[in-house]
C-alpha cells in the first residue's frame, strides 16, 4: 500500500478477489477468522524481527515497521468496532485516518520489538472477540463514516484482507 492510499473504496474486496494479492472473501468460514488472525500474526511477528524491519521499498510504501504498526493499529480500532457492532444496533464507526495515525504516532521510529508485542496482544484479543461469535451475531450491522455499511461476517472478511494483504506489501 502507499502511504497515502484510496482505503474508502475497499468494501469491493468483499465481493471479487483482491487484484494485488489474490485474496478471495468467500474463502473461508466466518468460525474461521479467529485462527486466520493468528496465522497471520505469527507472520508479522518474523517480519517484525527481519534486519530489513526499517528499509522502505520505495519512498511511496511504507518500511516493514510502518506496516506492522499499522496492523497493530488495525487490531485495536477494529476490536473496539466488533465491540460496538455485538453491543449497539448499528452503530457508526468514527473516520480513522490511517496516514495521520502514522504520521502522529511516529511509525517509522517505533521499537521492532515493542510493536511485535503489542501486535500479539491486539491480534489475540481481537482474535478471541472473534472467536466468541456465534448465530445471529454474525449479521449485526455497523456503519463506516463514509456510509459503508457491514455485518459482522463481512467486517471479519474486510479485516483479513486488510491484514492479507499487507503481508504481501511486505
Amino acid at each position: 500500500m502507499a502511504i497515502t492510499p484510496d482505503t474508502k473504496n475497499w468494501t469491493w474486496v468483499l465481493e471479487r478477489p483482491c487484484p494485488e494479492c489474490g485474496f478471495q472473501a468467500d474463502s473461508f468460514a466466518p468460525e474461521d477468522v479467529g485462527r486466520i488472525i493468528r496465522e497471520n500474526t505469527a507472520e508479522w511477528e518474523r517480519i517484525l524481527a527481519r534486519a530489513d524491519v526499517l528499509l522502505r521499498p520505495r519512498p511511496d510504501f511504507w518500511s516493514p515497521l510502518e506496516y506492522g504498526c499499522h496492523i497493530r493499529d488495525v487490531y485495536r480500532i477494529c476490536a473496539g468496532r466488533l465491540d460496538k457492532m455485538l453491543t449497539e444496533t448499528d452503530p457508526t464507526f468514527a473516520n480513522w485516518d490511517q496516514d495521520e495515525t502514522a504520521l502522529a504516532d511516529a511509525y517509522d521510529t517505533q521499537d521492532p520489538a515493542v510493536v511485535a508485542a503489542e501486535l500479539q496482544a491486539a491480534a489475540t484479543l481481537i482474535a478471541d472477540r472473534f472467536d466468541g461469535v456465534s448465530g445471529a451475531e454474525w449479521a449485526r450491522r455497523g456503519l463506516r463514516s463514509d456510509g459503508a455499511h457491514f455485518t459482522v461476517e463481512s467486517f471479519a472478511r474486510y479485516v483479513i484482507h486488510d491484514v492479507t494483504h499487507h503481508l504481501v506489501d511486505v
